[in-house]
């Protein structure tokens, strides 16, 4: 069995003006093994004044950063007021870390007697990952500092690889390296880097301190993560859509692997590519990552476009022309679809059939399919209202329904109304919904596959209409279930699954 490596978190601090600084140091105390100070957060004249804040050194290591604009930082200081700042810094006999810019540190080479163990050497691109990122970890490793820091943007999940293999070049260097991926495509790296040999990793304090993109809480790290568990020995699971991060699957899935004992732990994949995506991180014999990858969870928009690339496909997914879930061995991956099982479960708890059920399914996308699959599969009687004409009466040819424009329409002869769009989920789409309570009245009961947040005002809509209503949650945790199932073999308890994707909607 492979050792755990300690996993260090490191919390950012970043304040307006100094008097808000020991208690934000406090607070980042109690969840951190180490601690940020951006110093470029406070004006001018407040950093002018940094010299005489007497801060008390506390348990927790301490990380003093003054970021330059072109590397993210958020005062104008010039290059020589910099270099000035680190030189008074870098006499003093501390034991603070310091985070100097690499195109800085010639200068600091000149001014300063320094001692490099206490010295982390950064470098930033907030666009991309540099094709030249190899040769800029070359120069950097031939600096004396102690600690090399690349962070760089990643714009997919694939853009992790070249950021994970600078910990395998550090490692064989016998360097201390901070690697990161920015973004939410970089989220990877934050999670599995210490496990794989990074000095660190950053979170913030709370989901509204972040200093980064794609920087999650130190909440999250440690107790949806569990980021001090994860060894090399750490089997992988995630969920693989464009977005991803809205998702409280990983909450889901890593409460019940904690519960049960298993050591695994479950990712958002934020991933555009998917060819590459499949070619250089999943299929065992092209894949350029070490890892223990055991299954994937299929969301918007590659339900579909997944099913090329596998070797097998469950004949209820290839029926409804669908995957949702991927098990990965070491020869084959293998299609599922839990949908259609997820949607009829909670629904069935309400109506104990569906034999000639009056049903409008609103939308044609990828969750009408495993829909409209179930309801024919129970002999329902189905219409399908969709947006767009040329979808719905693809979709309802694939499954023999007739089609129409929900603008408009009116639900009143229906038993059971079904929102398989996005409207009403969170972000932009929130304050939407399919269908009016006008267009509603009369209807029996709506059913919402949106689960975030659970409050849609598609229900909404729903019970001012004198519907009764069901939410999304229910069918979320059904289709979940049964992935678990299939990936570990072991069936995990539905109520740890279902408060833990509670909690996930309040952190989101």
């Amino acid at each position: 069995m492979q050792a755990k490596t300690t996993a260090r978190v490191c919390i950012p601090v970043c304040e307006p003006n100094l008097s808000l600084v020991p208690l934000a140091l406090d607070q980042a105390a109690r969840l951190a093994d180490l601690i940020e100070l951006r110093l470029d957060c406070l004006n001018t004249s407040e950093l002018l004044d940094f010299d005489q804040l007497k801060l008390s050194e506390r348990d927790k290591p301490l990380i003093i950063t003054l970021r330059s604009p072109d590397q993210g930082g958020h005062n104008q200081l010039t290059a020589s007021q910099r270099v000035e700042f680190w030189t008074r810094q870098l006499a003093t006999s501390s034991k603070r870390f310091f985070d100097i810019e690499f195109d800085l540190l010639p200068r600091i080479v000149e001014r300063s007697s320094v001692d490099w163990s206490r010295v982390i050497v950064s470098h930033h691109d907030f666009n991309g990952v540099p094709d030249d990122i190899f040769q800029i970890f070359q120069r950097m490793l031939n600096s004396p500092a102690a600690i090399i820091k690349i962070a760089v943007k990643a714009n997919d999940v694939v853009d992790c690889l070249p950021i994970l293999e600078l910990l395998d070049h550090a490692r064989a260097d016998q360097k201390q390296i901070i690697a990161i991926g920015m973004g939410s495509a970089g989220v990877l790296t934050r999670i599995l880097g210490p496990a794989r040999g990074a000095f660190l990793t950053y979170a913030a304090l709370n989901r509204d301190a972040g200093t980064a993109p794609g920087q999650i809480t130190a909440e999250q790290l440690r107790s949806v993560y569990r980021v001090d568990q994860i060894d090399t020995e750490t089997f992988v699971c995630g969920i693989i859509g464009l977005p991803v991060m809205h998702s409280v699957s990983p909450h889901m899935h890593n409460a019940a692997f904690a519960e049960l004992g298993l050591n695994g732990v479950y990712l958002p994949l934020e991933v555009r590519d998917v060819d590459a995506f499949f070619k250089r991180m999943v299929r065992p014999e092209t894949r350029e990552l070490v890892w223990n990858l055991r299954g994937l969870s299929v969301t918007a928009p590659h339900k579909s476009t997944v099913m090329r690339y596998l070797d097998e496909v469950d004949e209820q997914a290839m029926r409804i022309g669908a995957v949702n879930t991927i098990l990965v061995t070491s020869e084959k991956l293998i299609g599922y679809n839990t949908d259609a099982d997820g949607f009829l479960e909670p629904l069935l708890s309400k109506v104990s059939s569906l034999v000639d059920l009056r049903i409008a399914v609103l939308g044609a996308g990828g969750a009408a399919r495993a829909v409209l699959w179930a309801l024919s599969d129970q002999k329902a009687s189905v219409t399908l209202f969709a947006r767009d004409p040329a979808k719905g009466a693809q979709l309802g040819r694939n499954f023999c329904v007739p089609v129409e424009n929900f603008v408009d329409a009116s639900f009143s002869d229906f038993d059971l109304v079904i929102n398989t769009t996005p409207l009403g989920s969170y972000g932009n789409l929130v304050d939407q919904s399919p269908a009016t309570v006008a267009q509603l009245a009369g209807a029996k009961l709506v059913y919402d596959l949106v689960y975030n947040p659970l409050g849609t005002k598609f229900l909404a809509n729903g019970r001012a209409a004198g519907c009764d209503v069901l939410s999304g949650l229910d069918m979320l945790v059904a289709q979940a279930r049964r992935q678990f199932e299939i990936w570990t073999g072991q069936g995990p308890d539905t109520a740890i699954m279902t408060a833990a994707a509670q909690r996930g909607l309040d952190m989101i």
